[in-house]
């Protein structure tokens, strides 16, 4: 199902689509980089005076929920009306639902307005769908992807989109096709953002792929390569977070050969 990513990812790079992200203080830094790496241009936009403005220029929006306030929930919810009216695709990221109410308020709230894709770690997709779990540990996840996929399946199907489960094994489903991808390496959970980054990658391949299931593979798979790679030769976190940008820069048709299960 992914023989077409080196091509999609070298169509990306020919045209560098905008991707306007709206996504948290934590993470900008790291998800613009990630984009540049991979050869998307980003846009950290989150002003409600031209949020409308850049999503109506953008190839994909990311809406991603992480340093919540009320004034961004108004920008997130005009730049999504004006996405959905240009027929810009854009990923949610629900950072931390069901930590709450009001962030599992917003998060159900900007989930029904239409987005291609929903990320999330495994307690996040839980938490959205509604699914009985032990609870958020903030925004890291203490279930795993095995556990949420069910749960994922029926959100899939319930929302009309496609819903990735980021982890040790990354499972993505529109709620009748699945793919399931085992990159990465076991220190990107101790590096801030991992999960954001991912987000920002598949609204990057959203921009180029019409299918939005395989954006969602295509971006995970990526950064699961990146992440691979970086990791074998990382002292730890802080050298492993530089080679992932690195490592995205240097994706290639020999190299970029994800482990699908």
């Amino acid at each position: 199902m992914l023989d077409k990513l080196w091509p999609t990812l070298a169509r990306m790079r020919e045209q560098r689509p905008l991707v306007h992200n709206i996504t948290n203080y934590v993470v900008m830094n790291n998800t613009a980089n990630a984009l540049l790496a991979l050869g998307a241009s980003p846009a950290m936009v989150h002003a409600t005076d031209e949020v409308e403005d850049f999503a109506a220029i953008s190839g994909a929006l990311v809406v991603n929920i992480g340093t919540l306030s009320s004034e961004w929930v108004s920008g997130m919810k005009l730049a999504v009306a004006t996405a959905n009216d240009k027929r810009v695709p854009w990923v949610l990221d629900p950072v931390g639902v069901g930590a709450t109410r009001f962030r599992t308020r917003i998060a159900a709230d900007l989930a029904k307005m239409g987005p291609a894709v929903v990320r999330g770690n495994a307690s996040e997709i839980l938490a959205l769908a509604g699914a009985a779990s032990e609870g958020p540990k903030g925004v890291d996840s203490i279930a795993s992807a095995e556990d949420a996929e069910g749960s994922a399946k029926s959100l899939a199907r319930a929302l009309g989109t496609v819903v990735a489960i980021s982890g040790a094994t990354d499972i993505i489903t529109d709620g009748e096709r699945t793919v399931k991808l085992t990159d990465g390496h076991a220190m990107m959970p101790l590096v801030t953002g991992m999960g954001c980054t991912a987000t920002a990658l598949i609204g990057a391949f959203l921009a180029v792929e019409t299918d939005p299931l395989l954006a969602a593979a295509y971006g995970l798979a990526a950064l699961g390569v990146a992440g691979k790679r970086a990791g074998e030769a990382a002292a730890g976190p802080g050298s492993l977070q530089l080679a992932i940008l690195d490592q995205l820069h240097g994706l290639s048709e020999d190299n970029l050969k994800p482990s699908v299960s």
